[in-house]
């Protein structure tokens, strides 16, 4: 199956984000297909999950994230990893 990464870039709107953490959290946990995620060190926000594009697509559309206008930018494309330490331990 294949991984399909998302990349979000947020609206800088820090009250809003935190009051809405809590509910991205929760629908993030609940995708049974995500790989993993995380904030990223210039305040995007880096989403890894196996899958279709159109269907993970279809999938982050639900994002409480994105119905409170925190969602500035997001790209959504399928990632093949070819090397690395990590590509073992998960079975890539």
């Amino acid at each position: 199956m294949a991984l399909v990464a998302v990349l979000y870039a947020y609206n800088d709107l820090p009250d809003v984000r935190a009051e809405h953490l809590d509910a991205h959290r929760g629908f993030l946990a609940s995708q049974d297909n995500l790989v993993l995620s995380g904030p990223t060190s210039d305040g995007s926000g880096l989403l890894v999950f196996e899958g279709e594009i159109a269907a993970v697509e279809t999938a982050v559309d639900d994002d409480p994230f994105l119905a409170v206008g925190l969602i500035k930018e997001r790209r959504v494309f399928e990632w093949t990893p070819v090397l690395g330490s990590w590509k073992t331990q998960l079975g890539l």
